[in-house]
């Protein structure tokens, strides 16, 4: 009786801190494609792609690992399919095609990295591990965008970067790791490895760096914590 309770609780605890992130996430990129003058419509269509990170977490949570990854495996054949037909085809999707960037057009696009990052997280790392890798990948990054565009003076590590950005996305990730993992030492570590990785590269899409990086530093943080 009392672990059903405790179960419960954790799940209203993981839908409580999901809503709250969405409502922050939605607001945030308002203001950002305010002040970069991006299409709403658009924008908030290529974000939707990004969104499926909270339809992983509640079906992880509701139904398990294996409906998790079956999904994701599923819907990672889907895209690459897109893909095919998009960049060896030539065939312009309708509606697809004009949400992606401009470097996108001739290569793979960000939301296949991201779904192999979340397909990675989901297979290797333990749950809350790989709830708050998915999550730092679509919220820590928007925030370095927001905050660096708007109030980013100065440039670090040489590739655009600002710092403000930068401790914008490490203070967002912390607050998703502290929600998730009852470990302090481990959160900021998460959260920091996150970052850095978010700041420092360039040639490696963060839609699969941040989840496999993060996740990984924090399992072995885990292992070499004495209990």
């Amino acid at each position: 009786m009392f672990s059903s309770k405790l179960n419960s609780r954790r799940i209203v605890h993981y839908i409580y801190s999901i809503f709250t992130m969405i409502y922050t996430f939605i607001y945030l990129k308002i203001k950002l494609m305010a002040m970069a003058s991006i299409s709403f419509t658009n924008e908030l269509m290529r974000k939707g792609i990004h969104l499926t990170s909270i339809l992983i977490i509640l079906v992880y949570a509701f139904f398990g690992k294996q409906e998790t990854q079956t999904l994701l495996i599923v819907y990672l054949v889907l895209i690459m399919i897109i893909e095919h037909l998009r960049l060896d085809r030539g065939i312009k999707l309708p509606v697809f095609h004009i949400l992606l960037r401009q470097k996108e057009k001739s290569g793979i696009g960000s939301h296949v990295y991201f779904t192999l990052g979340a397909l990675v997280a989901v297979s290797v790392f333990s749950k809350n591990i790989a709830f708050a890798a998915i999550l730092m990948t679509t919220f820590g990054d928007m925030s370095a965008a927001l905050i660096g565009k708007r109030f980013g003076k100065i440039r670090i590590f040489g590739n655009g970067k600002s710092l403000e950005g930068c401790i914008s996305e490490f203070i967002v990730d912390i607050f998703i790791v502290v929600l998730l993992i009852q470990n302090p030492f481990v959160s900021v570590f998460m959260a920091f490895v996150a970052t850095y990785v978010e700041t420092t590269f360039v040639k490696i899409d963060d839609n699969i760096a941040i989840p496999v990086f993060s996740g990984a530093f924090a399992e072995l943080a885990f292992l070499l914590i004495p209990h």
